[in-house]
């Protein structure tokens, strides 16, 4: 008989490795604690608006056609995919802002009329992205962070110095002009950690950026879920909502199970996608691999402050994707990770996904998602999001010269609280352990439990780290290690 699979959580990782584990014959179940599947990847529907709740990019679209590929099936066999020109702009001043367009020539030219020179450096800094971005994904990412030896090839061997160096060295080296620097070092923040600590082999982000360029599912990044849902549901897959995992049972070292409340159900293996160091709770405390300590020593990514916002017309001088960098980088990044705080002038992200797909929000009207990048623990309250809401929307108006607050019909917002509340989130971050030097690949916690039988975690705190498409592949790995441990 096929073994049974008890899968903990429904977001990317999860959904992933339902499908792969289905694909090789185990018997799947995924719980969910909330009432929808996906995680923090969950849609928000609002008189007639949609917004995607986590995230809203899509870049390195060749990981998502390697994961549909292995099930000899397409993308464009479950959602249609439209790459966005412009990806996307940034603000400095009042009316002054750059936009980056969908391919590398046009992007040069946007950077000579910046720095004279800048052009032909830029060339060779995303040449040698690329090639990192190839050493990547066919060398790295796809390693299960087991061992050292994982690493050493004669190729990674060449790129040893990548790793001594840093992203903002290595941009600042060669490109002098703050508002390109801050365009290029823009990409590191989905690796959830400062370009000071970020490794110079991660410039392949640059690539997957400028490259590779920025995409829309139609529908929101939403589809991708359902998408992969439906995958797994003709593979046999079982979903549970509105359940929460409340223990794991072990008997002698070996998983056994889950609780649901007060009820146990057997299984021969349990894989978590849910929070790591939440799973970890789940089991009493001589079962857990990592001390509390472990994680409060961590570099965590930041935590958010969202806002969903229905307006009541169509805005100006924005695009589909609009950064807000009109005050200091620096100062922000150092409230996130040395002197944890509330940033004074935070820089802001904007979404407007009904610029590319109307039907997103009513006739006339704009859905409109607002990212405050913030540290996680931080405290949370009604006051502080309010406060913050006025600070970007009254600068939000000045950038771009229009009014918008007597056009807001309603907001909603998610911050520090929600992601601890609905994800088990630790400390409320929203994107797992920052990709810095000490937390890479087989540095990260492990995908195999090394205190418990049969038990396994999946998602952005273990390998290869955070964001959609190190997701879809870490779902990938610990199917591979699962199917390697336990054949059926």
């Amino acid at each position: 008989m096929n073994k049974h699979i008890a899968i903990i959580g429904s977001g990317f990782a999860s959904l992933s490795a339902s499908c792969y584990l289905a694909k090789a014959g185990y018997q799947v179940t995924v719980f969910e604690k909330n009432s929808t599947i996906g995680g923090r990847a969950r849609q928000l529907k609002k008189e007639g608006f949609t917004f995607d709740m986590g995230p809203t990019w899509y870049w390195m679209p060749d990981v998502f056609e390697r994961f549909f590929a292995d099930f000899n099936t397409s993308v464009s066999s479950y959602y249609q995919l439209s790459k966005l020109n412009p990806a996307y702009s940034v603000y400095f001043d009042v009316n002054d802002f750059l936009t980056i367009d969908d391919n590398l020539e046009t992007i040069c030219k946007t950077f000579e009329k910046e720095e004279k020179g800048s052009a032909a450096k830029l060339k060779k800094f995303i040449n040698k992205a690329q090639e990192n971005y190839e050493i990547a994904i066919k060398n790295l990412v796809y390693k299960p962070g087991v061992s050292p030896l994982e690493l050493i090839t004669p190729v990674t061997l060449s790129k040893l110095n990548l790793f001594v160096s840093t992203i903002k060295k290595d941009i600042r080296k060669q490109f002098k002009n703050k508002r390109l620097v801050q365009i290029l070092e823009f990409p590191v923040l989905f690796l959830g950690a400062k370009p000071s600590d970020t490794p110079s082999f991660y410039n392949f982000m640059n690539y997957a950026d400028f490259g590779l360029g920025t995409f829309q599912p139609k529908g929101g990044m939403y589809t991708v879920v359902k998408a992969m849902e439906n995958l797994a549901k003709t593979l046999g897959v079982e979903f549970k909502t509105n359940a929460s995992v409340t223990g794991i049972s072990v008997t002698k070292n070996r998983a056994t199970g889950i609780w649901l409340d007060d009820k146990e159900f057997p299984f021969d293996i349990v894989l978590s996608g849910a929070d790591y160091h939440h799973t970890e709770t789940l089991l009493d405390k001589k079962h857990r691999q990592y001390s509390e300590s472990y994680w409060s020593n961590k570099t965590f990514a930041p935590s958010s402050l969202l806002f969903y916002v229905g307006f009541n017309k169509k805005l100006m001088n924005v695009n589909h994707h609009t950064l807000f960098f009109d005050v200091d980088f620096d100062t922000h990044a150092k409230a996130i990770y040395d002197i944890p705080k509330w940033p004074e002038n935070p820089l802001f992200y904007a979404s407007f996904p009904s610029i590319t797909e109307a039907a997103l929000a009513p006739q006339g009207k704009e859905a409109g998602i607002f990212l405050i990048p913030l540290a996680p623990g931080l405290e949370d309250t009604s006051t502080l999001r309010e406060e913050y809401f006025a600070k970007i929307i009254s600068r939000f108006e000045k950038l771009t010269s229009q009014t918008v607050k007597d056009d807001i019909l309603f907001k909603e917002s998610f911050c520090v609280k929600d992601f601890i509340s609905d994800y088990n989130s630790y400390k409320g971050n929203a994107y797992g352990l920052a990709n810095t030097l000490t937390q890479t690949a087989f540095l990260r916690p492990k995908l195999k439990s090394k205190k418990v039988k049969n038990l396994y975690f999946t998602g952005q705190l273990t390998v290869p780290g955070p964001g959609v498409p190190p997701s879809l592949i870490s779902g990938k790995l610990v199917s591979e290690l699962i199917v390697k441990h336990h054949p059926n």
